[in-house]
């Protein structure tokens, strides 16, 4: 089977994934492929459901992380992270996925980001803590146990809030 994906040196990132041939919207570059060593959460999990996380065998831990990502996640039969082409990328070009993705929330990497984008936010972040434009710029390539864990959050919130301005008025009265 040829590789369509190779490990190099990205400057001033470590190591990084780079095409070497030229993908369209919706093309597999990494097909994830799950260990089956129980793990807890750190830098290089992969969040694989609303409570578990993971490690992905081969090249998967080595794309690196953009503010502006080229690529996305799918889930695949498997349970693992396919990364998918979010829009053509050239050969020659890094490839390139948000960690936000996969993650719901992000612990382990304290430092500032260095992806250099234009939309750079600064820090790699969580799901829970992008902005909404930018979680439906990511539609269709992100882990369905995000969104399901916003929904969640969302649902529980209101009452959270209604609760608040209850003891509030409560207070306001005595």
């Amino acid at each position: 089977m040829k590789s369509v994906i190779e490990e190099r040196t990205a400057q001033g990132r470590g190591q990084g994934i780079y095409a070497l041939e030229s993908f369209t919207k919706g093309d597999i570059l990494y097909l994830g492929v799950l260990d089956d060593r129980p793990i807890t959460n750190h830098s290089h999990a992969s969040q694989i459901s609303k409570t578990r996380f993971g490690f992905h065998k081969g090249l998967g831990s080595k794309f690196n992380h953009s503010c502006d990502p080229n690529c996305g996640i799918m889930l695949n039969a498997t349970g693992g992270h396919n990364i998918v082409a979010m829009r053509d990328i050239a050969a020659e070009d890094e490839a390139t996925y948000d960690y936000a993705m996969r993650n719901y929330r992000i612990e382990h990497f304290t430092a500032s980001c260095g992806c250099g984008h234009a939309k750079c936010r600064g820090s790699i972040t969580g799901w829970k803590d992008l902005p909404q434009q930018r979680k439906d710029d990511y539609a269709g390539f992100v882990a369905p146990y995000l969104i399901e864990m916003d929904a969640e959050t969302t649902a529980i919130a209101p009452h959270e809030h209604a609760g608040a301005a209850l003891a509030g008025e409560n207070s306001a009265r005595m």
